[in-house]
């Protein structure tokens, strides 16, 4: 009898074993908004978040994370100094001191993106070259066939004089390229406020361009492959010379590749390494390197909008400047010297536009060669070394 009621016992056991178990599987999930758990055990989170997304985790899972939690939270209970758990990163970008150095996005480019599907395939091909044209409307025939001579590899960026930005849209290549607004702006103007180095930084050359050149003898690609092989950082298409007045240093020369230095007036060039018989190209259509159009975009004026005198020290952006600056001849261009930019002017005491326009030029030139004296005779003063 006695044996007969220990083995009834262990079988009522084992069952109510099974039964458990059974019973405990069949809840496996854990909702923390159910948890009652002291404040100061928990990080800030949104515990209605967690409630409605997180509703379905594993019990094992919670424990898990529970148990990081925890060991977390014993890391930090240890002594720190306030300051340890703060950012700074001094070598970040000047106002970005307080980001963790990974998140840091200190440049940008022109590409353009999609607002659908994955960031990572916005993009078929990555233009390595850049380039601008300061236009008007009335320019539009002649800036097509100009853009038609950069291939894929360009990101094409248009700086509207006139506020007819619009008007481009019937041209498919304006589809993909970016129009820059304001009116009765320069080039130089845009430049300074639209290209800064970390905007332009993905592209190995930027083409500042005019809209009234002729390209026809012109290719682009061809163009970079010469100044690649001649190690130019700042050039120019050569001039055909039967174009408007020219210097001699920009005009084309046959049977040339590239050219470095030029004869000029007598009297113009005491030293032949200085403009404008060597280290000197026209602002008209100039191509910089990366690096130079870094230094040169420091050097343009806010208010000096034309950019005249700016060609002039353009050298002190490279070393040595007659090496590494230069006039390609077998890719050549027509300066047509169509003044729209005149037009844009305003007739004031019985003058044209264009006159006010060209008075402007040249008394921009002297005080941007005056600004230039200064800083320079300041610099040197400053260390005790300057000798007028």
């Amino acid at each position: 009898r006695k044996q007969n009621e220990t083995m009834r016992l262990a079988i009522a056991a084992f069952a109510g074993i099974i039964a458990g178990f059974f019973v405990g599987v069949s809840f496996p999930t854990l909702s923390l908004i159910r948890m009652n758990l002291p404040s100061s055990l928990l990080p800030s989170i949104d515990l209605t978040y967690v409630d409605e997304n997180y509703s379905k985790i594993s019990t094992r899972s919670l424990w898990n994370s529970w148990s990081s939690i925890r060991s977390d939270r014993s890391t930090y209970n240890e002594p720190h100094n306030l300051n340890e758990t703060k950012i700074w990163v001094s070598t970040n970008p000047r106002g970005a001191e307080m980001l963790p150095p990974r998140i840091v996005e200190s440049q940008s480019d022109f590409y353009l993106h999609r607002l659908w599907g994955m960031p990572h395939q916005d993009l078929s091909i990555k233009p390595k070259y850049l380039v601008t044209f300061t236009v008007g409307l009335d320019m539009k025939d002649n800036i097509d066939a100009a853009i038609k001579k950069f291939s894929e590899n360009f990101t094409i960026v248009l700086f509207h004089y006139d506020g007819r930005a619009s008007d481009w849209d019937k041209f498919e290549w304006s589809k993909r390229a970016i129009h820059i607004s304001a009116r009765k702006q320069t080039k130089w103007w845009f430049a300074k406020r639209f290209l800064h180095p970390d905007i332009v930084a993905p592209y190995d050359y930027i083409f500042i361009w005019d809209e009234d050149l002729g390209v026809e003898h012109f290719d682009a690609e061809e163009y970079l492959k010469l100044v690649r092989k001649h190690g130019l950082e700042i050039s120019q298409p050569g001039i055909d010379p039967s174009s408007s007045f020219t210097w001699q240093m920009t005009k084309k020369r046959d049977g040339l590749e590239v050219h470095k230095k030029a004869e000029e007036r007598s009297g113009w060039c005491p030293d032949p390494h200085l403009p404008p018989c060597a280290a000197f190209v026209e602002i008209m259509a100039p191509v910089f390197t990366r690096d130079a159009w870094r230094c040169v975009w420091h050097m343009i004026q806010n208010d000096l909008v034309h950019g005249w005198g700016l060609d002039f020290v353009l050298r002190r952006c490279v070393e040595p400047a007659h090496e590494k600056i230069g006039v390609v001849d077998t890719q050549w261009i027509v300066h047509q010297s169509v003044p729209t930019l005149g037009n844009q002017g305003q007739a004031e005491r019985g003058r044209a536009p264009w006159e006010g326009v060209r008075e402007r030029c040249n008394k921009e030139w002297t005080m941007f060669q005056e600004r230039m004296a200064d800083a320079e005779r300041d610099y040197f003063q400053a260390r005790g070394n300057y000798s007028p």
